[in-house]
């Protein structure tokens, strides 16, 4: 009788990881793809071939110096999808500078942890977008700045804090213009880069990227240039691409998915990097992937439904289109085949990972069968590893449920300063517990079925929110469906579905029950069916659940059965 497999899982690959900085593999681009087109950018007028795209990093690397940062200071970076935004990213990684990603949708609160949290010497920052002042967030939160010479803040609330280099206008006083660093770099500045680039190690922390916190204070993910390049490396490989692909990234940048799959994957590979606007827009994003021909895009499911339901669909021409990337929350099937038939995305790919894993550790490849790509998150990475574990952190065999952990060059140093946070999900072995409830199939195929967190118990038994999602999604009149658990006195938990109808549609409770009934466990039929207009939602596409648990547990006053 032959033993069944466990779920330990490895992955080969007949290209070696990359052993560079990211501010050589910037000169490996220039030196192979020289004068082809690095990052477009139609709303800001900017159409850059690698070798201007360099020039200009090198400008401002040498412009930070003479600002007076120094290697290992951190530089956070406020603002939506813009050229400065990646300007900033590479020249912080010559200088030997860690960049510090900060949401855009941040209010001050929130910025003013993430800033003193890992004690930034500068930030750049944009002035305006919509509804976010960030300048008047800045003075409000640096009141001394108004009157502080530019490059020399000293703020009570923030004392680390040196620098506000503002992008666009009008010049806020204290502020230096991000367009006049590039200026300020002398001879003896570009010198030292240059020296640098000799001294940087690839194992040098180089981005803080503060998780999202949707249960507790955002904690700061420390990566390093080995992290991050290889992890764009292989996502792009993946993807099979080349310097004759151009990549539509209408995803945030301060977010791994923007700045990693998206940017990191451009330079090792000769990719172009467009950016459809500042914002995300399907129409924007739809009227990008024409007008440049994009060849690949990238998004979170949310973003694919709005482009898929924009009611100028038909109207372009996606011809250009072969590959791309969903991911950062679960893909619904339906859309999948969508994506795959009406867009043109014959070999789209779906990714898995997280911030503290650089972040992807499961990828579809181009030629899945449909079957996998719809219906998994792919098979393990090169270079990576992972296992399936149960709650007492004992591996299970392959097909069974339990917790994902992963190993290898992709994993985080630490939360910044936060040892003891670092140790609970990070264990002597090297493993990082993810929290995501997977299984791992005979043919190495990963399926990501709940997050610990999400998991309903529901009178003892095991309910995965997941599989009912994908149930309901069936329906004709459902445009997109979350299942959450909520409080209850007899069952300890029941389940509570909040759906998006499609426009022009209606659907009542009783037809949603009609629907489950003799489909799918009496079980796992919702107990709530409300109708919503939208879910509440990280800046990334991520689904707030315990936001939506918490208004129905106060709305409908339900409360868990008193335990002993």
């Amino acid at each position: 009788m032959t033993q069944p497999l466990d779920s330990y899982v490895s992955g080969t690959s007949d290209a070696p990881l990359l052993g560079e900085t990211i501010g050589s593999a910037l000169d490996r681009a220039v030196a192979r793809w020289g004068d082809r087109e690095a990052l477009v950018s139609p709303s800001h007028d900017v159409r850059w071939t690698w070798r201007e795209f360099a020039a200009r990093v090198d400008a401002l690397a040498a412009g930070f110096l003479a600002l007076g940062l120094e290697p290992g200071a951190r530089i956070g970076v406020w603002s939506l999808n813009r050229p400065e935004w990646t300007l900033t990213q590479f020249a912080a990684a010559r200088a030997g500078l860690i960049l510090v990603t900060i949401n855009p949708a941040y209010r001050l609160s929130e910025l003013e942890f993430a800033l003193g949290k890992v004690g930034c010497a500068a930030i750049v920052t944009a002035t305006v977008f919509k509804t976010s002042n960030y300048m008047e967030m800045l003075n409000t939160l640096l009141p001394e700045l108004a009157r502080a010479t530019p490059g020399d803040l000293h703020a009570a609330r923030l004392p680390s804090l040196r620098a506000v280099i503002q992008i666009g206008g009008p010049k806020a006083p204290g502020t230096v213009a991000f367009d006049d660093i590039s200026a300020m770099g002398g001879a003896r500045h570009r010198e030292q880069i240059v020296a640098l680039s000799k001294i940087l190690q690839f194992d040098d922390p180089v981005n803080i990227q503060f998780t999202s916190g949707t249960t507790g204070s955002p904690k700061g993910v420390t990566l390093t240039h080995h992290n991050i390049l290889n992890n764009g490396y292989f996502t792009g490989r993946a993807m099979r691409l080349t310097e004759n692909d151009r990549i539509c990234i209408p995803v945030p940048l301060y977010h791994c998915f923007g700045m990693v799959m998206g940017n990191l994957a451009s330079v090792t590979l000769g990719a172009t990097m467009v950016y459809p606007g500042e914002g995300f827009d399907p129409l924007a994003t739809l009227q990008t992937v024409e007008r440049e021909k994009c060849t690949t895009l990238y998004g979170v499911p949310t973003m694919f439904i709005a482009e898929l339901d924009h009611p100028e669909f038909s109207k372009f021409d996606l011809s250009s289109l072969r590959t791309g990337i969903m991911a950062g929350a679960p893909c619904p099937i339906e859309v999948m085949k969508r994506v795959n038939t009406e867009m043109n995305m014959r070999e789209v790919t779906i990714a898995y990972g997280m911030t503290e894993t650089s972040p992807v550790s499961f990828q579809s490849a181009t030629d899945d069968p449909l079957e996998r790509r719809v219906s998994t998150v792919g098979r393990i990475h090169p270079h990576v590893e992972v296992k399936v574990v149960d709650l007492e952190g004992r591996i299970v065999p392959r097909g069974e449920r339990g917790e994902l952990c992963t190993r290898g060059y992709s994993v985080m140093l630490g939360y910044w300063d936060e040892a003891e946070k670092t140790a609970e999900v990070l264990d002597a072995g090297g493993w990082m517990h993810t929290g995501d409830i997977a299984v791992i199939d005979a043919e190495g195929y990963c399926n990501i079925v709940g997050r610990i967190k999400d998991l309903v118990i529901r009178g003892g038994e095991n309910l995965y929110p997941r599989e009912i999602e994908e149930f309901l999604f069936r329906h004709p009149k459902i445009q997109d469906v979350q299942i959450f658990g909520v409080a209850d006195q007899r069952y300890g938990e029941e389940l509570c579905a909040w759906i998006r109808v499609r426009a022009g549609e209606t659907l009542t409770e009783p037809e949603v029950r009609a629907f489950c009934d003799g489909q799918i466990a009496h079980n796992k039929i919702p107990r709530y069916v409300e109708f919503v207009e939208e879910f509440p939602m990280t800046v990334t596409g991520k689904i707030q659940k315990f936001v939506m648990r918490d208004q129905v547990e106060q709305r409908l006053g339900l409360k868990a059965a008193k335990t002993a």
